[in-house]
Parts: structure tokens; sequence; C-alpha cells
């Protein structure tokens, strides 16, 4: 039970008034009394705003409404009594009948008081309740018909009024007892009331409840449940009374634990100051003087002796202490400003390139070139390198290679899967468990802030709710914008540009086009056999004996065991596989030594299949006895394959079948080579009916694996011709290229690939598209060896080329 403030001042005012008739409790027999008064038929009505006024309780009231005042003077001059009723909505300055509770309380005015500020404040006491039925007057004031409202008393025995007089009474002294707010005369108050409904009455004008309840309590006729009504809202405001109390406490208990612990940090502050030993203060000043000897850019010494500042404000034992000192940590271990020297010699570069990596002589020269540019411009504001090209090429290495060339630290980045922009930007130190970015993080831990630095597999970055890192890196590898890289963790600018970016991935197409655009793409295509060969005798053979422990005069791979695992042992256009098969060799002739088993020095050929099992079946070229199918040249991630279209004829109604996991690209080259033989058939010698008399089925083997593109277009189109004609497709001979409806081959991507996949299947003629005669001009001469190449730009050309006049054995008659 909380009193208003204007009982609070009820108890102060009394001693001022002289008026012996005043009684602020009344008795038993005076309650009585009251309620056999009777009440006139028209009362004056006073609307009260906040409040409600019950039987017997007194209460004083500030009276400011113009009507309220002149009802107030009237009344005061006569006998006293007026009609009490609170309002609906307080809010409402003039009230009309409809903004008034139909129940009030029949009031006798016990003083009126003029207040130093010119206010009116009047004392009333309540007598009895009423219900108006009728306003008979609105002005000057309102004047209405009431009814007394009776209160009743059914079915409680005198034990129950008892015992509910007890728990009302108990209840309101607890709640006194425990609020400090609450004057000690209340407590009296409460003790000295025998009749339970004035004890009601009392306990619920003086509740700490909104008006509607106060209202619906003053509405209820039955005493006993009114008095159980009171009794569960004194118990409710008990609970959150006791819940406060036990919060302030435990608040308190901490508040002083702290203060406590305060007082005793600068008691041994003060004590380790004597003592000439404060490892804090010591390490504070140890930081001062690592920032005095830093070079760092002006902006950034402000923001970290303003928060030296802080942290020497702050008490060591909390937990903003270690963040505020891993932050200063984090400044002071980044190299501003400090960078390590380039080597520029681009002969020892080259020397580097070669002695670490066989073949990728136009990657190396494009690397050469580009650190060429470097050397004589002076800076770093040039196009950032992308290494593209299948896995196991040395993408990655070839960074490490370039790094060691120009004598700078490197760097290496993963990311593969990240997805989480704050790995590139860094949390900020408002967070717990807050860090800089992967980039800062790097730089601080090689301590230079020029390193090379590897963005490995660009291309397999993710986004989701948590941004999208591929944005973020946008600024990094701007070389307009990184000099200013922010970094959420560091909070003042970074300069990235004097560092050195190289990305690589394997497919440009999923890295986002801004991002491409910022970067210098060098493709590092594949391997040929003989280039895996001395890889693998240069390489990979001496790092698998220095693994092992062995040496060269224990273990030999001869070449052309080399050369057979390359074809028989892998698929691959990099050194990953080849170097596993390696590596289980070698492994196999340590277990040899270790069991003292005999075993030969020199592996051979015919040795591979104990080791590493059965050979792959390779890829080979197929023979040509069968009408319809020809060899088609592909790109995969991978590197280069080939791929065998095969067609078949069925009497129908030219119905066309495309089976073998074909994508949408794909299905619509083959649609458009039919209709392209359909409109060119006086070409082949065919009639235009025969296409409507045969069903076509165009399948694709190795269903399993997804197939797309339209660089099996002019394939599609000589497995068509070579069906419908029934004649030979030419032998050894492979095919790559796009068609269009009308009649014309374009160029497509992947040559290098797809002539060393022609190469491992025995293919000695290829057909391409006249456009990508520029494409062959730029590959090396020895992985040309043994191929013919015939440049087309009509799709009749490639049927020319391509179809023998000679027919294959038991031709179908199409016809």
């Amino acid at each position: 039970m909380t009193f208003d403030p204007m009982f609070d001042d009820l108890f102060y005012q009394l001693s001022d008034i002289q008026d012996h008739d005043f009684i602020p409790l009344i008795s038993q027999e005076d309650e009585e009394a009251m309620h056999k008064e009777k009440a006139p038929e028209v009362i004056p009505m006073l609307p009260l705003r906040n409040t409600v006024l019950f039987p017997g309780v007194v209460i004083p009231i500030t009276v400011g409404r113009d009507r309220s005042i002149r009802l107030i003077n009237e009344a005061y001059k006569k006998d006293k009594i007026i009609g009490v009723v609170a309002q609906k909505d307080g809010d409402i300055e003039e009230p009309s009948a409809d903004d008034l509770h139909k129940v009030g309380t029949v009031a006798s005015i016990v003083k009126l008081l003029r207040m130093p500020d010119g206010s009116t404040t009047v004392i009333i006491q309540g007598k009895k309740r009423f219900e108006w039925l009728e306003m008979v007057e609105e002005n000057p004031f309102f004047k209405a018909k009431i009814r007394e409202f009776d209160e009743t008393l059914s079915g409680a025995t005198p034990e129950e009024k008892t015992a509910l007089h007890d728990s009302l009474k108990e209840l309101a002294l607890k709640i006194i007892n425990q609020s400090p707010n609450i004057p000690t005369e209340a407590g009296f108050a409460i003790r000295n009331i025998e009749s339970l409904s004035f004890l009601v009455n009392f306990i619920s004008s003086n509740m700490n409840i909104d008006v509607g309840e106060k209202q619906r309590l003053l509405e209820i006729t039955d005493l006993k449940v009114r008095a159980e009504r009171a009794l569960e809202l004194l118990t409710r405001e008990l609970q959150m009374l006791e819940l406060k109390n036990d919060i302030q406490t435990k608040v308190k208990v901490d508040i002083d634990k702290q203060q406590r612990e305060y007082f005793l940090h600068q008691q041994m502050k003060q004590i380790q100051e004597e003592l000439g030993n404060n490892p804090v203060q010591d390490e504070i000043e140890e930081k001062k003087k690592r920032g005095k000897e830093k070079k760092w850019p002006a902006e950034v010494e402000t923001v970290f002796l303003k928060e030296l500042r802080k942290l020497e404000r702050m008490n060591p034992q909390s937990a903003e202490y270690s963040v505020q000192t891993n932050y200063i940590d984090t400044l002071l271990d980044l190299p501003w400003n400090h960078y390590s020297e380039d080597n520029f010699d681009l002969k020892h570069a080259s020397e580097i390139l070669d002695r670490d990596h066989y073949g990728l002589e136009k990657v190396k020269e494009r690397i050469i070139e580009h650190l060429a540019v470097l050397k004589i411009k002076g800076d770093l504001k040039a196009p950032i390198i992308c290494l593209y090209g299948p896995p196991g090429v040395g993408k990655t290495s070839l960074g490490k290679s370039i790094a060691e060339a120009l004598g700078r630290k490197y760097v290496r980045m993963s990311l593969g899967g990240l997805r989480d922009e704050a790995e590139i930007r860094g949390h900020r130190k408002t967070y717990i468990g807050a860090m800089p970015g992967r980039i800062i993080k790097s730089i601080k831990k090689v301590g230079t802030g020029n390193p090379l630095f590897v963005l490995d597999e660009i291309d397999k970055l993710n986004r989701d709710m948590h941004g999208d890192p591929s944005s973020a890196l946008l600024e990094v590898l701007d070389p307009e914008q990184n000099s200013t890289f922010h970094d959420n963790y560091l909070e003042v600018d970074y300069d990235l540009s004097k560092v050195m970016f190289i990305a690589t991935c394997n497919n440009l197409s999923s890295i986002q086009p801004a991002l491409r655009d910022r970067m210098e793409i060098i493709e590092v295509t594949g391997y040929t056999v003989e280039e895996k060969t001395e890889i693998a005798r240069r390489h990979l053979i001496p790092k698998h004996l220095k693994d092992t422990g062995l040496d060269g005069d224990r273990v030999r791979i001869t070449r052309e065991a080399i050369e057979k695992t390359v074809e028989e042992y892998t698929n691959e256009s990099g050194v990953r596989g080849l170097e596993k098969r390696v590596g289980k060799l070698i492994r196999n002739r340590a277990k040899q030594i270790a069991l003292n088993e005999p075993y030969e020095v020199e592996i051979q050929p015919e040795h591979l299949q104990d080791v590493l099992g059965a050979s792959r079946e390779k890829d080979k070229y197929q023979d040509n006895d069968k009408a319809g199918v020809v060899t088609g040249l592909a790109w995969t991630p991978t590197g280069g394959d080939i791929l065998f279209i095969e067609t078949s004829l069925t009497r129908g109604k030219g119905k066309l079948t495309l089976t073998g996991n074909l994508g949408d690209v794909m299905k619509e080259s083959a649609m458009l080579a039919l209709e392209y033989l359909k409109a060119h058939s006086d070409h082949l010698g065919l009639e235009q009916e025969v296409f409507d008399k045969w069903n076509v089925h165009i399948h694709v083997p190795q269903g399993a694996i997804p197939k797309d593109g339209p660089s099996a277009g002019i394939t599609l189109l000589t497995a068509l011709a070579s069906a419908f004609t029934q004649k030979k497709v030419k032998k050894y001979v492979a095919m790559t290229g796009e068609i269009t409806l009308r009649g014309k081959v374009l160029p497509v991507g992947g040559i290098k690939e797809k002539i060393l996949a022609a190469k491992r299947a025995g293919i000695k003629e290829i057909i391409l598209s006249e456009r990508n005669e520029k494409d062959i001009a730029e590959i090396n001469e020895r992985y040309l060896k043994g191929l013919k190449f015939h440049y087309v730009n009509e799709m009749i050309e490639v049927i020319d080329q391509a179809l023998l006049k000679e027919k294959v054995v038991n031709p179908l008659k199409v016809a």
C-alpha cells in the first residue's frame, strides 16, 4: 500500500486546523450514524479528476475549475453536503454528464483553506455511496437526482468477517513497515480502525492502484466481495514491494562490494607507488615509450594518446580494461610506415620463377612484365593480379615465388567459404570478443606494411545475412581507395596501397563483376604429359624423398613409369593427383626398406599395378564404324576432356530426344543443328520429308555428369549429318565450336585445355572456328606437335571437312 502524496500532507495539516469537530478516523458508532443519515434527493455534484472518495475517508482536494470553486463556496455557506463523482477520463477539462461515473460518494466539507499560492484546498469526508439517476442542472455547476447505493453483506459469518478484517490489517501494516515513503501515522490509523467496512474503504482509498480500479471497488455492493478484492490487490502490492526491496538490497550489496574493491585497489596502488613497484603503471609507461618510437600518422598518434589516457583512468580489474589494452596493443603492433626494401632485379625474379615452376612460360612472362612496370613506375598503383586456372597448376605457389623474388614477406589468406563481412573489415571494438579483420591481423603478424598478400580462392566467397565479403574486398583491391582502408575495429584509416595483392581463382564467372573489373586476369593453363613428367622429376620426387628420409640411391622412378602414371593413373590439368601417386610409390619403397623386404631400386612401369592398383581406362578415340558417333572437346574446371556424341534414328514422326544430363544451352544447340540440317537438306542429298519420318535420339555418355555450354554445337551438327546420311566421320578427328541459326561457326574458350585432352586421347585433327586461330598462335609449339587444325567459318564447311563419302557397313535406309 502506497499513500498518495495528498494524504501524506494531510497528516501534517491536521495540527493547523482548530476545528475540533473534524475527526480523521471514525468509530463504528459514527459509521452507523452516517449510514442512518438520509441523503438529499438532489445534490450538487463535484467531478474529481484523478481520485475516488470512499465513505468515511477524509481527503484534501485542490479546487481549480471555476465551476467547482463556485460549487464549494455555495455548499460551504449552506449545509456543506456535496456529491463527489470521479471522471472517466481525468484529462477532460470541462466534463459533461456522460464523462462521469454513475456511482459516487456523498461528502461533507470539513474545512476550506486558502493556500499561500492563491489556490483553494477543501478537506472533505465521505459519508455514503449514491448512484445519480438524472442530471437536473449543469450550470453554474452540476446538480443531479440521486438514490442511495446501499452496502450488503451476504453469506459472511462473524468468523469470516474477523478473518478478513485481521488479514487486511496485517497485510496493510506489512506494506507500511516495508515502505519508507508512508508516514508512521498511517500505521497508527490502521491499528485503530475497528469497522471492516471503513477498513476496506480506508485501504482502497490509499492503495497504489489506478482510478479505474478504485472506482470498481467503490461500485461493489457486497462488503465480503469488496474485502476479498482489496485483499487480493494488497497481496499483489506486497509481493511487488518485496521484490523491489530485494532488488535494491542486491544492488546496494553490489555497489558496496565495488566501492570496497575500489578503495582496496587505491590502497594497493598507494603502497606500490611507495615501494616503487606498480606493474600496471609500468605497463602503461612501456606503451607510452613504444608510442613515442612509432613513426605513425598524426591522426593515429592523437587517437593512441587519447585511448591511453582513457586506459590510465580505468580500474585494472574491470572487463573494459582488457578490451582497451588489446586495442592499444593492436595500434602499437601494426607496422605504420614500416616497409621492407624491394628487390626489383628482374633476372633474379625470373630465375626463382624458373626454379620453382616448370613450364608456364606465358604466365611467368606476364608476371615479369608486371614487375618491370612496378620497377619503372616506383609505386604499386597498378591493377591487382588474378591468377586464373584449374586446381593444382601452381597458382598459390606462384605467389610465394614472387614474394621471394621481390624480397617481401609472404601472407596467404584463404577466402574459401568466407561469408561474414566482418572477416574482412573487423568488428567494432564495443562488441565482446571484437578483433580486427583478417587483412589487418595478417599485416600485424608479418610486421611490414608492404607484404605480398595472396587472396586464395577468391571465387569461393559466399554471402549471407552477415554481409557480402566480396563487396568489402572492393575497397581492399582498388588502388584509388585502399590507401585509406577502414577497419571497424581500428576506427582509423590504414594504408594498404603498398601491399601487393595477388588473387587466385578457378572460376571467373562466380566472381562479382565489380571485383573482377579491379583485377588483371592472368590465365594459368594445364600441363602436358611431358611437362608433368618434368615436374615430377624436378620437384615432386625430390620433395617426397626428403619427406620420407630416403635418397636417390635407394629409390629411382624411371621416366617411362612417370609417364604411365600421368596417362593412366591421373586425369587432371594440374599435378595434385600425380603428387599423391608419386608419394604412394615412394612410401611403398620406404615400407619395403623398413621391413627388410627385397625390392628393386628402379620403379618400372610394370611395378605400378602392384602399388597403385589397376590403371584407369583412358578416354581414347573410338573408331568411325558407326554412323552418328562424333568426338567433341570439352572444358571442365579440372582441365580439358573429350566427349562422344551418339545419335540414333528410329522410324516415327520426327521427335527429338536428348539424354545424358544436358543443360539448356546444349539442348538448344542440338535443336539448332537439326533445324539447320532441315533447311539445308539438299546439300546432304536428302528429301525434306525424311526428317518427319524418323525420330532422333541424341545421347552423351557419362550421364551422371552434368554437361552444358555452346561449344558442342558443331559436334552435334556432324553427328546428326552422319546419322541421316549414314556416312562415316573422318578418323582421329575431334571438334569444338558454337553454331548459329544462320550457319556461322563461332569461337569458344578453353582451347589449350581442349588440345591437351585431344592429344591424350590420340586425336590427330581438330576442327574449330576460324576466329580461334589467334588462340592457337599463342600456344607453345610443343603442345601442337602431331596435331592438324582445320579452321571453318560456316557450318557447311564442318560437314564437308568431317564426313567421308564412304558409308558405314550395313547402313540404315533413311528415306
